[in-house]
């Protein structure tokens, strides 16, 4: 593997990890609470985080990725807790579902990263470009848990 590859897959991880470590403490009750001023909870963005970096590489490969039942309606964009009609999945499951999804990558796309595709609307063409926009994606989605926990 390339040592940018290597370098993306770091970053990945640490922002993944930072994202992990926000919610050590946070109750399944907690998770579920929409300060007012927010659209979301923890619980949504976990799940949004989870469910987008799948979408974004789907959505260029046009290769068909397992997302678990419901995670689109959940946690798609454009959704809201506030419309959920069905239980959504335990805080176990999206720390489990998250803690393994880079290494899923890495072992599903790693040696693909640099495989051209045909360009999304957003110009990306490649693997890696896309886990480039995730990982600014993530990173929004830290600040939205950082800026909720602040009001639990």
């Amino acid at each position: 593997m390339l040592k940018r590859h290597e370098v993306l897959f770091n970053q990945l991880n640490e922002y993944r990890n930072h994202l992990l470590d926000l919610i050590e403490n946070v109750t399944e009750e907690m998770a579920d609470i929409v300060p007012e001023g927010f659209t979301n909870n923890i619980r949504w963005n976990l799940g949004h985080v989870f469910l987008d970096q799948y979408l974004w590489i789907q959505h260029l490969t046009k290769e068909p990725i397992v997302i678990p039942e419901g995670y689109s309606e959940w946690f798609g964009f454009g959704t809201s807790p506030r419309d959920w009609n069905s239980n959504p999945p335990s805080l176990e499951e999206l720390k489990t579902l998250l803690s393994g999804q880079i290494q899923n990558i890495r072992e599903t796309y790693g040696e693909r990263l640099e495989e051209e595709f045909p360009e999304t609307e957003s110009g990306m063409h490649t693997i890696a470009q896309v886990l480039v926009r995730t990982i600014f994606h993530e990173g929004l989605h830290i600040a939205a848990v950082q800026s909720i926990r602040r009001f639990l």
